[in-house]
């Protein structure tokens, strides 16, 4: 009976472990969590809130992920989730992106022979929609594959592609500076 006993407590250490390994691994990815937030939000605090309620609900529900594996691509599927709530919930009232601050940020990180190509970057993103900037954050700036970008936004494949080569026209536009299209 006490080796039965010894048993359980022994599992329920190990699991405590698990998950205080897995509430690490959570905390960890907030930096590239911030930087993805700011980069479709375009401010900084509104990215940092959003950040904030993701590692909530995140370690909240930290027993709904299935394979460590896919940490990453689970906590964008709730930064997404996350973020398209409160555009739903914002769009009662006038939202500035301060578009030109956060170009400025960008292209002070960058070396300085690519100051203005890296404003320009960055403020022709912040002119893109959500949507393309989604996609081409997910594909481009996150490294994820078509079916993970699929699976974080909770769109068909078809979808991601459609969208990848409409924002790719469209951010091309913006840096030649055609702003023709009104798209």
């Amino acid at each position: 009976m006490a080796s039965n006993h010894s048993r359980q407590l022994g599992r329920a250490s190990l699991s405590v472990r698990a998950e205080d390994a897995l509430a690490g691994a959570i905390a960890a990815e907030s930096p590239r969590l911030r930087r993805h937030a700011l980069h479709l939000l375009y401010n900084r605090a509104d990215a940092d809130d959003l950040v904030q309620d993701c590692l909530e609900v995140a370690l909240r529900n930290k027993g709904a992920l299935q394979d460590r594996a896919k940490l990453r691509g689970w906590l964008l599927s709730i930064l997404h989730n996350l973020f398209r709530m409160q555009l739903r919930s914002d769009s009662r009232r006038a939202h500035a992106l301060q578009v030109v601050e956060i170009a400025d940020s960008f292209a002070a990180s960058a070396p300085p022979q690519d100051h203005i190509l890296a404003r320009d970057f960055a403020c022709a993103m912040g002119r893109l929609s959500v949507e393309h900037r989604e996609i081409l954050l997910l594909l481009n700036v996150e490294g994820c594959g078509y079916e993970e970008a699929a699976r974080t936004l909770d769109v068909p494949i078809g979808t991601v592609m459609s969208r990848l080569a409409r924002a790719r026209r469209r951010l091309r536009a913006l840096l030649d500076g055609d702003d023709s299209s009104g798209w």
